[in-house]
């Protein structure tokens, strides 16, 4: 068998089937515009069939709101294997939990994420729109001080998670002139400030409050507003 050697950027690719090799035409593919600090987009016109094997990550979600915890595995398809242009992109999601009253909205949950997973284009905005659940029962605080409104949501931020590991989102944080700020009026507020409350033990200074843009109880009075130590969220612009 002769070999063909590839010297362009694999950007596509179909599996083909025997009766199907004279009639069927090549994938179509879209590029659009790749803004800073997020996923290049790819929209391709034609189903992607699942390879037979994929590699993924699978992460352990413990809420104080279900005895028993949830495994969400993540499956990854690799573009342009072995090249420089190598990429690593989400293609389906499972989640496996004990507990039968999650069972229906799991199971239609993973199948709509994994058929956008598919669909490819910038899959990027299921962060923002798992995040934005709240349930009207009230949510749950995590280890730290974060407040989770949701199930769904720390299912969000597991995604988020994920995408920022294989390099379709960059990490959130503060430039360096904001960190900078921050370190400044946290040490501040920890100098003049010596208050208790329930979440002592974080790692924001006493008397810390519920940040509403981060879910961090980080937030303190500083020059007559309420700013936030941990995402820079201030009252006073």
């Amino acid at each position: 068998m002769s070999s063909i050697k590839i010297d362009k950027k694999i950007v596509g690719y179909a599996v083909k089937k025997p009766e199907e090799k004279a009639t069927r035409p090549k994938p179509e593919i879209r590029r659009e515009p790749r803004a800073e600090g997020s996923a290049e987009v790819i929209r391709m016109h034609e189903k992607l069939e699942r390879p037979e094997v994929l590699i993924g990550s699978t992460y352990k979600v413990k809420t104080p709101v279900s005895d028993h915890a949830m495994y969400v595995t993540i499956n990854d398809i690799i573009l342009n294997e072995g090249t420089e242009h190598e990429q690593r992109r989400p293609f389906e999601v499972f989640i496996n939990s004990k507990n039968l009253d999650h069972y229906q909205w799991i199971v239609a949950l993973t199948r709509i994420i994994s058929a956008v997973f598919r669909k490819g284009g910038d899959v990027t905005f299921l962060v923002d729109e798992l995040k934005a659940v709240f349930d009207p029962r009230g949510g749950y605080w995590q280890p730290g001080g974060k407040f989770m409104p949701s199930i769904i949501a720390e299912l969000g931020y597991i995604v988020e998670k994920h995408l920022i590991w294989i390099g379709l989102l960059a990490k959130p944080g503060l430039d360096e002139n904001q960190q900078k700020l921050v370190d400044e009026k946290r040490a501040e507020f920890e100098e003049r400030n010596k208050q208790q409350d329930a979440f002592s033990k974080s790692e924001f200074p006493e008397g810390a409050q519920l940040c509403a843009k981060c879910s961090v109880v980080a937030a303190v009075m500083m020059d007559g507003c309420m700013t936030c130590l941990s995402c820079g969220d201030s009252k006073c612009g």
